[in-house]
């Protein structure tokens, strides 16, 4: 027994340990999230007016699919512990499926609600896999990789870099358009503040810091304003958390100009909406936005409860969408807002729950002002994403990289953390 023993253990010591998992894993789980961006590919393989993409495109999602559940059977009790505390998230994903049932087209609810559900899930084990310091770099380094790429894409490859039908001379990087790149850098800014913090040395800080410069040069490429307002979140958010964790006087003065900045903001809004739209280089219709939220507002009051089912109002050209064209005389594509979309989509008491899910992350995140470095991510990420959600359609979106990111961040913020 004694050398059947010695061999056993000269036999283990012998084999290669998989000492390298976690590198492995990190790159799969970067290669999806760059998947989820549609950098590069959505431009060369698939129609910008068709979510779903082109066929070549639409093969990608299966193999994306499986590595998360696999990633989840090798492991499934974090993710679990997870689902369990962030279910309202959950539950919220599973709606865009269970639409389905009252959909005006049942097939392609199912398998565009399939898409955002497996966004999801992907999403829930990056919560479960991952602690804020770790994620926050994951984040922050997919956004880089875009960034760089976008960065080349406008220099050395222009004609496909850049525009030349409509906003001549605007960049848009490796997406169909401008406000796409701008979008993401502007949350990339966010993502390389909060970075910088949860750096280890001050060299690996002072990287991210270069990376947020290359964000903030791109956004201001993009001249995408809307996009220029989530930068200024974005950045100055972790600034004023910076301040406000020196000391109660400096506390007292970051609060003080939060509370008054969002006041005068909601003032503007409701008194004068047409002063911050002018300022923005917009017409008070915010370029005809209003016009289709008037018009949207008769056809979620035809379904008030269920909605039309996830990814189809728009699609089908005789149904309800009709009369929101005619009244708004031109092809509408989304509703522009992410709160209207989700009210067409799974009805009124959905987006109930989606404001539920998201302003309880945004509470979760203020609480920890003082502790933890997730608050330099969390806090000004989910408070610029509300502010173009009132804009852009940007939750719940089939395989989309924004929604997978904001459903991980929610997922952490609701998981038990020290």
């Amino acid at each position: 027994m004694t050398r059947a023993a010695a061999l056993a253990e000269h036999w283990r010591a012998s084999t290669p340990r998989l000492t390298t998992w976690p590198a492995i894993e990190a790159g799969l789980a970067l290669i999806a999230m760059l998947l989820f961006s549609q950098a590069l590919l959505g431009p060369l393989l698939a129609d910008p007016a068709d979510p779903e993409g082109g066929a070549v495109l639409r093969l990608i999602w299966p193999p994306v699919y499986l590595l998360a559940l696999g990633l989840i059977a090798l492991n499934p009790s974090p993710v679990l512990q997870v689902v369990l505390r962030a279910w309202p998230l959950v539950l919220l994903g599973a709606l865009t499926l269970v639409s389905g049932a009252w959909s005006i087209d049942p097939g392609l609810t199912m398998r565009r609600g399939l898409a955002v559900f497996m966004t999801l899930v992907f999403a829930l084990w990056l919560a479960a896999r991952y602690s804020w310091p770790d994620l926050i770099r994951l984040i922050a380094l997919m956004f880089a990789i875009l960034a760089i790429g976008s960065f080349i894409a406008g220099a050395l490859f222009p004609s496909f870099g850049v525009m030349y039908e409509i906003h001549v001379g605007a960049w848009k990087g490796l997406w169909w358009e401008k406000n796409t790149l701008g979008g993401y850098m502007a949350f990339g800014a966010g993502a390389f503040a909060a970075a910088s913090v949860a750096a280890r040395d001050r060299t690996e800080s002072r990287i991210w810091l270069g990376f947020l410069l290359l964000a903030v040069a791109l956004v201001l490429l993009s001249t995408s304003r809307t996009a220029l307002l989530a930068t200024l979140i974005c950045t100055a958010g972790p600034a004023a958390i910076a301040l406000a964790r020196r000391g109660f006087g400096f506390a007292v003065l970051a609060i003080f100009s939060g509370v008054c900045g969002l006041g005068a903001l909601a003032g503007v809004v409701i008194i004068g909406p047409g002063v911050i739209l002018e300022a923005l280089g917009r017409d008070p219709t915010l370029t005809g936005r209003t016009d289709i939220w008037a018009a949207l507002g008769d056809a979620i009051a035809a379904r008030p409860w269920t909605g039309y089912g996830y990814g189809v109002f728009w699609e089908i050209d005789d149904g309800p969408v009709f009369w929101v064209r005619q009244a708004t005389v031109w092809p509408v594509p989304t509703a522009h807002n992410a709160w209207l979309e989700t009210a067409l989509a799974i009805g009124l008491p959905g987006m109930a729950l989606a404001m539920a899910v998201v302003l309880g992350g945004w509470l979760r995140a203020l609480s920890r002002l003082f502790s933890g470095v997730e608050t330099y991510w969390a806090l000004p990420f989910i408070t610029a994403w509300i502010g173009v959600s009132l804009s852009e359609s940007n939750l719940l979106v089939q395989n989309g990289m924004i929604w997978m990111v904001l459903a991980a961040t929610l997922a952490k913020l609701a998981a038990r953390t020290r």
